[in-house]
């Protein structure tokens, strides 16, 4: 982007600055600190000039939003034409309590619906199972029939709204009820909109919550992306969840890498089994985290979207824009929030959000103010609502296209992000033996990921233990009196009539029906056949979440029976 002529002269004046400026302020009072790093532990400097992107080519790492590699933003005017899709997070209790809520977010302006689960739900089983006892309904949405889903959506028209399910090893079951949802509304399948999180590889990374093995769970996924992409082309069947990795611990970089390493390892899967890369592709989507460091975060997302399309083209000839064009949902960091102070959380996660949409997220995700100490309550979820709206409508952040492009100090860190994660990403590689799919496998295995995350975590929690990094109201600027707020409670009588419902639902369905698809479906999976059909099936019939996930665990094997005697 500069001559060499240029570059001589900008360095000559940059040591001439220091030595007749900087030398001489340094002298006089110093700096805050002796260094200065990101959340990540990435130093920055203190000054970035052209030289620091002395070898940046403006049409091949940059170009123009919409434009391959898309650095600059996936579509050419961005907020411009419209903002993000505003996707606040909500669901506890029963499907009434929940569906209140939905209703709630949508008439305060919410612009997408985005479930979350309680813990039974999450892992597979029944309210009534006896591992379920005291977790219905306590960090979401109790779901255990088709007859749930259909009050959870009571009064919700599924042709005008796209829904997010964040669930994993269970997600094919609750991707099958929406499908029969759709069915009963008359919306056809090719109008269903939404996203699936039923991203099994980062449960294996990070989250901890699976049912069968890494393997055939890979395989169930594919499943639903096969489906989806043949069946419901503006619903995305997975999404590629780097926020759980960063909320165990990692660094910007690791989480970038081992979510995009994740999503190649998808892609090889749906390779594998005879699927266009052209065809499945645009069916992905990708899922961050906004953390505290904010020219991080915006070199990380734009870092991610170049990196992605370079692979794509380059690894597996994608050609299509669609297929090469990274789009990714975006929530502010949880792990950021503390309980000490909580109304400290709402600027937190406002410089998070901003950090986002600078970067160019397509959806997003607030974090309300409580959610350190409890589930949100109403007033919690409006203020994050509200965040987002004050940042599209009054901040001016969504009115200029990657408004910090072209920054010294962006553009480098951009690149230093790239190298960090394309080291990352080889070194998978080469675990697979050229296969990203194998490495990430063999990385599972043989507990690589664990490791990374759990240094990277543990070396983090020493500076903030040593105050060399700042954590207001936690080690600095610290109160005494209790400043907790008013909080959410989800009382055990949501559970009792959670289960009284399943037991009405088991009593009025047809057990020979239910029997038949179970059989059906068990039948499919020795077959090798695609699951999905067959799950849509014994959800119509209104077979349970527990006894649809028992059919997958009785012919796959439990991957916690296997890890604990290995």
């Amino acid at each position: 982007m500069f001559d060499e002529e240029d570059l001589h002269e900008i360095r000559a004046s940059h040591e001439e600055w220091q030595a007749e400026t900087l030398d001489p302020a340094l002298d006089a009072h110093g700096e805050r600190r002796d260094r200065f790093a990101t959340v990540s532990n990435h130093e920055v400097d203190r000054l970035y000039t052209p030289a620091d992107i002395s070898n940046l080519d403006y049409e091949d790492d940059l170009g123009y939003p919409g434009e391959p590699p898309y650095t600059r933003g996936p579509y050419p005017t961005m907020y411009r034409g419209r903002t993000w899709t505003m996707r606040q997070f909500a669901g506890f209790g029963t499907a009434e309590e929940t569906n209140e809520r939905f209703h709630y977010l949508i008439e305060e302006g919410q612009t997408g619906l985005s479930t979350a689960f309680d813990m039974p739900s999450l892992m597979g089983i029944d309210s009534d199972d006896p591992m379920s006892q005291g977790e219905v309904g306590k960090e979401g949405v109790a779901v255990d029939t088709l007859r749930d889903m259909e009050i959870l959506f009571d009064g919700i028209d599924l042709d005008t709204v796209s829904t997010s399910f964040t669930i994993n090893p269970s997600a094919i079951v609750i991707y099958a009820m929406y499908l029969a949802l759709a069915d009963q509304q008359g919306v056809p399948r090719e109008q269903v909109r939404g996203t699936l999180q039923n991203d099994m590889l980062k449960e294996f990374i990070a989250q901890k919550e699976w049912v069968i093995p890494p393997k055939p769970s890979v395989d169930i996924v594919t499943d639903v992306v096969e489906y989806a992409t043949e069946n419901t082309p503006k619903f995305y069947p997975v999404s590629v969840s780097g926020y759980h990795i960063r909320e165990a611990g990692s660094t910007a970089a690791q989480e970038l890498a081992f979510t995009l390493a994740d999503g190649f390892a998808y892609v090889e899967a749906a390779l594998e089994r005879g699927l266009d890369v052209d065809s499945v592709a645009p069916q992905l989507s990708f899922f961050f985290n906004s953390h505290n460091s904010v020219f991080e975060e915006v070199a990380k997302f734009r870092a991610a979207r170049r990196i992605y399309e370079r692979v794509m083209t380059e690894r597996y000839g994608a050609e299509s824009g669609a297929a090469r064009r990274l789009k990714f949902h975006t929530q502010t960091a949880g792990q950021s929030l503390t309980a000490q102070q909580p109304l400290n959380n709402i600027i937190r996660v406002t410089l998070q959000a901003a950090a986002a949409v600078m970067g160019g997220t397509q959806s997003l995700h607030t974090n309300s103010y409580d959610e350190a100490l409890a589930l949100p309550s109403e007033e919690a979820v409006r203020v994050a609502l509200r965040t987002q709206q004050i940042i599209a409508d009054e901040s001016g952040l969504a009115d200029i296209v990657d408004p910090l492009g072209g920054s010294y100090a962006i553009e480098t860190l951009t690149d230093e992000m790239e190298s960090e994660v394309m080291s990352y990403i080889d070194e998978i590689e080469e675990m697979g033996d050229g296969s990203i799919h194998d490495g990430v496998l063999r990385g599972i295995d043989e507990g690589y990921f664990h490791r990374e995350i759990q240094d990277s975590a543990y070396e983090y929690q020493e500076r903030v233990d040593a105050e060399e990094e700042t954590v207001v109201g936690v080690n600095k600027h610290t109160m005494e009196e209790d400043t907790r707020p008013e909080l959410l409670h989800v009382g055990e009588k949501s559970a009792t009539r959670q289960i009284e419902r399943l037991e009405q639902v088991k009593e009025q369905r047809d057990d020979e029906a239910v029997a038949e698809t179970l059989t059906a479906l068990e039948e499919a999976i020795l077959a090798g056949k695609n699951t999905v059909p067959y799950v849509i099936d014994a959800v119509k019939a209104y077979a349970t979440m527990g006894e649809i996930m028992q059919v997958y665990e009785a012919e796959h094997g439990s991957y916690t029976e296997t890890i604990s005697v290995t």
